[in-house]
């Protein structure tokens, strides 16, 4: 009795401080809708490009260089773009599997995910800070005395989506290591389904921590410290391959081979060098499916992991 009580004080909380939708938040973006991005050279009738950016993937701030990427895309291609939003990682996954959207910005995970299961593909992935890597940050109030993921044990934890990497599989992954689980190791936990409002949660103290894109919580500290500057990091995991471009299996190779290039040299011309500079990506570049056997190894280690249990 006394756990659900907890639980709904913390919904109450979580409500509260971040808002049960995004209808409230700035830049809006409706995640139900389809945003269509329209191209006036592009013949009427002609089926439009559909390309999805999901919620978790960048800080509310972020999605207008996305909608301004997209739209960049278009022009170069000449052709009518779909901006598609969804919240979780698993109904992205869905749609790129049953063709209803034609490329999607992911977290590793859920590419490889697709990859094992319904054959997605790799188009191109973003190099930021130098780099094609990112990590899991596990965080907690500024003020907190906690020093260590081990010292979380029995404290309020959150999660951004079941699929993410940086946001789920790592953090399991070290409690797997501890010979622990989620549920034997926190008091409890929830899913925010967004790093931006993990970050928000853990600086309003709603929860005793949580793991959050590096990538993300860079962007923010950089772009708007607010919620970032009451966090610290205590602990930074090892490096994995960055949240890569993905396109689904099947798509006309010309069309695939036109966007790769529209992405690989969006940074030689003025436009898309801006665009690049406002979601703090230095440029995207090719990458090799085995950047995220690391991802791979965590997932089957965890998997074996919980099949002993049983």
């Amino acid at each position: 009795m006394k756990k659900k009580l907890f639980l709904a004080l913390i919904c109450l909380i979580i409500a509260g401080t971040l808002g049960c939708s995004r209808n409230d938040e700035a830049p809006k973006v409706n995640l139900s809708k389809i945003t269509d991005i329209k191209n006036t050279e592009q013949p009427s009738g002609e089926s439009p490009i559909r390309i999805a950016v999901g919620g978790m993937t960048t800080p509310r701030e972020g999605f207008v260089y996305y909608k301004q990427l997209l739209n960049y895309i278009g022009e170069k291609l000449g052709e009518k773009i779909e901006f598609i939003d969804r919240e979780d990682y698993a109904a992205i996954n869905d749609m790129l599997k049953n063709r209803d959207i034609d490329v999607a910005f992911v977290c590793g995970g859920p590419y490889v995910d697709g990859y094992e299961g319904f054959g997605l593909e790799l188009l191109v992935a973003p190099k930021a800070y130098g780099e094609t890597v990112y990590y899991s940050y596990i965080i907690v109030p500024k003020d907190s005395p906690v020093k260590s993921f081990k010292e979380l044990r029995g404290k309020t934890f959150a999660f951004t989506d079941p699929l993410s990497n940086s946001g789920k599989l790592i953090p399991t992954y070290m409690l797997a290591k501890m010979n622990e689980t989620p549920e034997s190791f926190f008091k409890s936990f929830f899913y925010t389904h967004a790093h931006d409002k993990s970050i928000k949660a853990v600086a309003t103290e709603a929860v005793d921590g949580a793991a959050v894109d590096s990538l993300i919580w860079e962007y923010a500290n950089h772009t708007n410290s607010e919620f970032t500057s009451k966090t610290k990091i205590i602990e930074k995991s090892s490096p994995h391959g960055i949240p890569p471009v993905v396109i689904r299996h099947g798509i006309d190779l010309e069309l695939k081979e036109r966007l790769r290039q529209i992405f690989l040299n969006a940074h030689n011309d003025a436009k898309g060098r801006e665009i690049l500079k406002g979601m703090m990506i230095d440029k995207f570049v090719p990458i090799d499916d085995k950047a995220y056997d690391s991802i791979r190894e965590m997932k089957q280690w965890v998997e074996k992991q919980e099949e002993k249990k049983k």
